[in-house]
């Protein structure tokens, strides 16, 4: 049996925080155990009820869905964090993804791709929704003066392996599209993070977008 995933729900509308709740009430292994209509009020429900993830509106006033998870990862860092978002991807919260956010996505997903989103984030992984990975894509192509061209030589097995790093495809997944193992993606993905200098999946494609390592067919 999979082990319940205990959730915590943020947004200042209550119609749309009922609603998640009501979509999300429909999965086996999904148990809604509090819902906050501000930052401030999800903080004390964590604190307290210590849940697996916490699901957050971006723009919740006065403290928005970025500045809870920020707390979040000071103050309960066993926590996992979902920002949601109505609106457009902005560099805030590109930015914020390569700070430790867990994961992003838009709020016309489908339910079957938000708990799907969930469950990857809860397990331990980040999880990028569509629209932030071509948020990425744009923000790559944009030169940064104030960063000096790094070589970085990955194998084109390695290239293929980061360019479906990008997806939300989980690293078996990524496995089967390639044939290999499951294993021997996790062993390609250390060579990535050991070549690109960064600590997991999330930072290492940032680093490739900006690299101009992944194609952006």
């Amino acid at each position: 049996m999979s082990r319940i995933i205990r959730i915590l729900i943020a947004d200042d509308h209550e119609v749309v925080r009922r609603g998640l709740a009501l979509v999300l009430r429909q999965e086996a292994d999904f148990e809604i155990i509090a819902e906050a209509e501000s930052g401030a009020e999800a903080l004390q429900l964590i604190l307290e009820a210590a849940p697996d993830i916490a699901l957050l509106d971006w723009k919740m006033p006065p403290l928005d869905g970025l500045q809870t998870a920020r707390r979040i990862k000071t103050e309960m860092p066993a926590v996992r964090t979902l920002l949601l978002s109505g609106a457009p991807v902005e560099n805030a919260v590109l930015d914020a993804l390569e700070n430790g956010v867990d994961g992003f996505v838009h709020k016309d997903i489908s339910p079957r791709e938000l708990a799907h989103a969930i469950r990857v984030v809860a397990g331990g992984k980040p999880y990028l929704g569509p629209e932030v990975t071509q948020a990425l894509i744009s923000r790559s192509q944009q030169p940064d003066p104030g960063q000096s061209e790094v070589a970085v030589d990955l194998s084109p097995r390695e290239r293929e392996v980061l360019q479906l790093m990008a997806t939300p495809a989980t690293y078996r997944e990524i496995g089967e599209q390639l044939h290999i193992s499951e294993e021997t993606v996790r062993t390609y993905a250390k060579r990535i993070f050991t070549k690109l200098e960064q600590p997991n999946r999330t930072q290492a494609v940032i680093a490739g977008l900006r690299l101009q390592l992944l194609s952006l067919d």
